[in-house]
This record gives structure tokens, C-alpha cells and sequence, in this order.
């Protein structure tokens, strides 16, 4: 689902001012060369949070391998948007917010109440889940406490760290996260004739739901928007690198293909054969833990621990990093300064100032619970960011915006709108449940 691979250099070197830009402009000048850690499994990795876990969780609990199927057809549309995301970058030198600001002012007025409001509420939910498991190993630490210890980690590692530095510690919670789920599936010893019959396209008997969870859902944030940022981190930043580019995405989301059938193998396997119902939250995977320290001993379930903490906290540091990059670029359009100044970079204040933006304020709502009106707006603004990539990105990838080279052939413009079309009924489905609580429901 990609276009041409080589062409002439239809832009200059862009944005690539990032913290390792010098090398990546040394590198540029050489072959084009593809490295197994890059931008791509930062972002899958970032997308893959313990909310995906658990969606693929009980799926396989529920309908065992029957959607094997809608998880490939997810990754696939994974590749798809976030190939889209890298080919603008790339072919044009301009950053994705500098893109949708060319569509019309309408996606500013958007994404800036958006990225505000998301940021404050998933500050709080992505401490909170990488707590959990930690909560779990050290019961005598408060929940609270870990929560916040959580988040100070991220922050010093963003606020400090170097995007090489990001990149590898990511890669390690990668490791970990690989390890002891696809470790945990090999040992449930997954029953292949069943898969294989997964792999037919239908949908079992009240699965609509799961099923449009798994094809859209599973690794999708707007954390696949902030690839064009680490594109440019990475010194990566001209049409030279878009075979590169290519590889880097399409490995990387394979590799969280092969990270979901194992959580589905698990839910097929030890879920429903152990006859449990778990949590449709976070809390699910702490009640994996008990069946599987039950069925496996001690050391197994403590190990499944360690990969939700490494899931959840990949998450974090993903975030803290990327979405405060969109931030810094989007902030720094509204103050009218020029592409690629510093305050608009990795360290620069705009940076820094959504890092203590997703850390601090939101450790307010661990002694203020959930206020209504936040989760009803971050409900709202949120079920519709994934529509919004995907159509802009139909406008963004063909027409004038766009080298006609790096254009969308057909087929990519088929794949997108079938992309669009998905997004917009899983965005209209969560905000009508986001908005349930108006009336009561």
C-alpha cells in the first residue's frame, strides 16, 4: 500500500533541527540506510498501551480466534496511516500540524482544545496504568505513589534526555514487552488449526464491536501523527529516505501484530479455558496475573506483571516525547514563528513547557477523581482525532500539497478511505458513549 520508492530530492532538509539532527544530516549524505531501531517502533510501541491489551484480551476470551483476522486487517491500516504521516513529511519538509494548517483553519480550532484537554486527562491515565502493576509487585507502596513516581520517570527522561537515549530505552520496554507475551502465548501453546480458521473474514455472533476495536482501534493514537517529529529526531528528513522510512513502519507494526495475536492467543487459551470473565480495564490484566500465577505458578504471572509495566510505561515516555513535540510546533505556528526555531524544537520552552503540561497538572485529579465535564470533553475531542488524521490525510497526500510523485496512487487512496470509513464509525460509536452520561446513560 506505498507508492514509488525513489525519485529526486523534491524538498530541501525540512525540520531537521532536531536533538540529533547533526548526525542525521551527516548521514543523509551517505546511502540511505535502515536501522532495526528507529522511528517506527517508537510509535507502535507508544500506540500499544495496556488498554490495547485488554481489548485483545477479551476478544480472544470471548470469541477465542474468530477475529485473528480483524487484528491483521488492523495492522495493516496501522502501516497505511502512518506511512501517509512519514511520505508527507519526507516529501515536503513541513511537520503534519504545518499540513493541516494549509486544509483551512478549521483543524487548528480542532486540535488545539484537543491536544490541551488530552494531554491534562491522559497524563493522569497513563500514570495510573503503568502503576498498576507495580502497585501489584510492591503492595506495601500506595497506588498513588507509584502513579506519580511514574510520571516524574518519564519526565526526567524526556526533559533530559536525548531522542537517541528515548529511542533506546524504548526499544528495551519493547524487548520486554515482546519477551513476556509472546513468551506467555508460546506456553498457553496456541491451537494453529484454529487460528488458521481465524483468518476467514467473519464476524461471530455479538462481536461488531470487538471486531471494529481491533481492526481500528488496537496501537491508534495521536501518537501516529508524531511520526513525522521522530522522523526528523532522527536526522531522517528528505524524499532519500523514503524507502527507509517504508521498511521502518512496516516492520515495526508487524512486530505489534505478532505482540496482539499473542495477547489473543493468551485470552483464547488461559482466559477462556480457565472460565474467568475479566475487567474490560486496565484491571483485567492484574486478574490475568491471578489466573496465570494459578495456572503457571508464581514466576509466570510476575513476568506478565513486568510486560504490562513495560507496555504502560513505553506509553508514557512515547507520549511525554512525541505529543509534546506536536505541541511545541503547534504553539509555535500560533506565535508566528518561523519552521524549525528552537523554541519550537526538542528542549526548546515550548517543548518543555507539555512536558510539565502531561506530568504535573494532571497529578491533581489522582485527590479530585474524575470530574464530568474533563472525561465528557476529552470523550468527545478524542473519538474524533482519528477520523481527523485519516481524512487529512487524504487531502494532505494528493493534489498540490504533495510532489506529484509522492502522491496517493489509487490503491493508497482506496486503503485510506476505507481507513476514514472505519475511524469515523468507531469515533461516532465512542461519542455516543461519551456523551451517554447527558442523558443518563
Amino acid at each position: 500500500m506505498t507508492d514509488n520508492d525513489n525519485g529526486p530530492h523534491n524538498s530541501g532538509p525540512g525540520d531537521g533541527t532536531g536533538a540529533d539532527a547533526g548526525t542525521g544530516v551527516a548521514e543523509a549524505q551517505g546511502p540511505a540506510k535502515w536501522k532495526v531501531v528507529g522511528p517506527g517502533l517508537v510509535v507502535a510501541a507508544t500506540g500499544v498501551g495496556a488498554a490495547d491489551m485488554v481489548a485483545t484480551l477479551v476478544a480472544g476470551s470471548q470469541f477465542g480466534y474468530g477475529l485473528l483476522w480483524a487484528v491483521i486487517v488492523g495492522v495493516i491500516l496501522k502501516i497505511v496511516l502512518v506511512e501517509g504521516a512519514g511520505r508527507y513529511t519526507l516529501a515536503t519538509g513541513k511537520t503534519i500540524f504545518e499540513g493541516w494548517t494549509s486544509l483551512g483553519r478549521w483543524t487548528t480550532w480542532y486540535f488545539g482544545p484537543y491536544i490541551i484537554i488530552w494531554g491534562f486527562v491522559y497524563g493522569a491515565t497513563a500514570m495510573s496504568s503503568a502503576a498498576l502493576p507495580l502497585a501489584a509487585l510492591f503492595p506495601g507502596v500506595n497506588l498513588t505513589v507509584w502513579a506519580i513516581v511514574m510520571g516524574l520517570a518519564g519526565f526526567a527522561m524526556v526533559w533530559f534526555g536525548r531522542y537517541s537515549v528515548f529511542e533506546k530505552i524504548t526499544a528495551a520496554l519493547v524487548g520486554i514487552m515482546f519477551v513476556t507475551v509472546v513468551g506467555l502465548a508460546i506456553i498457553a501453546v496456541p491451537n494453529v488449526p484454529a487460528m488458521l480458521t481465524g483468518l476467514i473474514p467473519l464476524i461471530p455472533e455479538g462481536g461488531v464491536i470487538y471486531t471494529l476495536a481491533l481492526a481500528g482501534g488496537v496501537g491508534g493514537t495521536i501518537t501516529l501523527a508524531a511520526y513525522g517529529y521522530w522522523l526528523r529526531e532522527k536526522g531522517w528528513h528528505t524524499p532519500k529516505w523514503m524507502r527507509v522510512m517504508r521498511i521502518d513502519n512496516s516492520m515495526a507494526y508487524v512486530l505489534t501484530g505478532i505482540f496482539v495475536i499473542a495477547m489473543l492467543i493468551v485470552g483464547a487459551e488461559v482466559v477462556r479455558a480457565a472460565g474467568v470473565s475479566i475487567s474490560a480495564d486496565d484491571k483485567g490484566l492484574l486478574e490475568l496475573s491471578d489466573v496465570l500465577k494459578a495456572e503457571y505458578g508464581e514466576v509466570v504471572g510476575t513476568g506478565f506483571l513486568v510486560g504490562f509495566w513495560a507496555a504502560s510505561f513505553s506509553s508514557i515516555i512515547g507520549v511525554w516525547n512525541g505529543v509534546s513535540l506536536m505541541f511545541a510546533d503547534f504553539w509555535g505556528h500560533m506565535r508566528k514563528k518561523p519552521a524549525g526555531h528552537p523554541d519550537t524544537l526538542t528542549g526548546g520552552k515550548y517543548f518543555k513547557f507539555y512536558v510539565l503540561w502531561l506530568t504535573f497538572p494532571p497529578m491533581i485529579l489522582f485527590l479530585l477523581g474524575k470530574p464530568i465535564g474533563l472525561i465528557l470533553a476529552y470523550g468527545v475531542l478524542g473519538s474524533l482525532f482519528m477520523p481527523f488524521l485519516a481524512i487529512t490525510l487524504l487531502g494532505l497526500l494528493n493534489g498540490k500539497r504533495i510532489p506529484r510523485k509522492w502522491a496517493n496512487k489509487l490503491h493508497t487512496n482506496i486503503a485510506l478511505a476505507i481507513t476514514a470509513l472505519l475511524f469515523i464509525v468507531l469515533g461516532g460509536q465512542k461519542l455516543i458513549s461519551s456523551l451517554a452520561p447527558l442523558w443518563g446513560g
